[in-house]
């Protein structure tokens, strides 16, 4: 099983038509928001895999196609927002948006909202442990989890409903985006627990 994640920077490698031929043997794309419709689109056109997808603080609310047509998500993909879905035979979630920096701005949550994001989908996650035998194999989200890769301002600090989140239901792998990787110092993956934290800015390639 061959992951593309994909968050926040359109990547001329990846927006080229040069895509099936360097990506051609992805099985599933995950995508952690601030990308625009048009570019999930292209990617799930080529290469003809699911693509799963959550919003994040900077995502389009509305994409105007060449033809004036106002979009308001990707076509052919699927916004996994406060849900499980099985795909490819990986349970994956997904948690949208950021921390909340301005009054009334879409995508941005406290982190009492969010936490309460995370109770609504316990009901699924238990289900999945009843039938499946785990919880969640991989959860997808923009913000980082608190302390995990996060910055120090408002917009740009974590979840701790993410790290109780990986607490209480272990994925393998949480992916998120929002922090950028300017540096090659920068932390790209980290271990928590028995999660592995991977940022996807601009793009990452997992075999599982």
């Amino acid at each position: 099983m061959k992951i593309l994640a994909i968050s926040d920077k359109i990547e001329e490698i990846i927006y080229s038509p040069e895509l099936k031929d360097r990506f051609g043997n992805v099985d599933l794309v995950l995508s952690c928001g601030d990308l625009p419709f048009y570019y999930l689109e292209y990617i799930v056109t080529l290469l003809n895999v699911p693509l799963l997808y959550v919003q994040g603080n900077h995502s389009p609310q509305i994409e105007h196609t060449y033809s004036g047509e106002k979009k308001s998500n990707p076509g052919g993909c699927l916004d996994i927002d406060n849900r499980t879905v099985k795909t490819q035979g990986l349970l994956i979630g997904g948690l949208e948006g950021s921390m909340r920096y301005t009054p009334q701005g879409r995508y941005q949550y406290t982190e009492g909202e969010m936490q309460r994001k995370v109770w609504r989908m316990a009901p699924q996650l238990l289900l999945n442990r009843l039938v499946r035998g785990r919880c969640l194999d991989i959860l997808i989200t923009h913000a980082p989890p608190y302390g995990i890769h996060d910055g120090e301002d408002r917009c740009h600090t974590g979840f701790k409903a993410f790290r109780s989140f990986m607490d209480r239901y272990r994925p393998r792998y949480l992916f998120h985006g929002h922090m950028h990787l300017y540096h090659p110092l920068n932390s790209r993956v980290t271990s928590y627990g028995r999660t592995t934290v991977i940022n996807a800015y601009g793009y990452q390639v997992l075999e599982i």
